[in-house]
């Protein structure tokens, strides 16, 4: 199990594109490795209580030889508006495929 704690360290609305641009601090246990965008993702909305499927993570860097990882991300108002702006690359980072069921034949 993960034990990580996250930190809102920045918060800044930007109207024109219906969104929140958020920082964020993640601290994580001493034998624990770097989360994941989606457990990052997930945390994130948790902390500002919103639906996981608006949050979009930017980037993630974890500090060299510490257990701190810096990032930022976007809250969206809505769904589509997040499909509307957001580059392909981040949407699939952010949105992975599930592993398609092979066909039974």
């Amino acid at each position: 199990m993960n034990i990580m704690e996250i930190k809102i360290v920045s918060t800044k609305e930007n109207p024109l594109l219906k969104r929140k641009e958020v920082g964020f601090t993640i601290t994580q246990g001493q034998k624990e490795k770097t989360p994941n965008r989606l457990d990052a993702k997930r945390a994130v909305a948790n902390a500002v209580q919103v639906k996981e499927s608006v949050v979009y993570i930017k980037h993630m860097k974890t500090l060299t030889g510490t257990n701190i990882t810096n990032g930022s991300a976007n809250i969206y108002q809505s769904v589509e508006q997040a499909q509307v702006v957001e580059p392909e690359h981040l949407k699939k980072r952010n949105n992975p495929e599930k592993p398609k069921e092979e066909a039974q034949t």
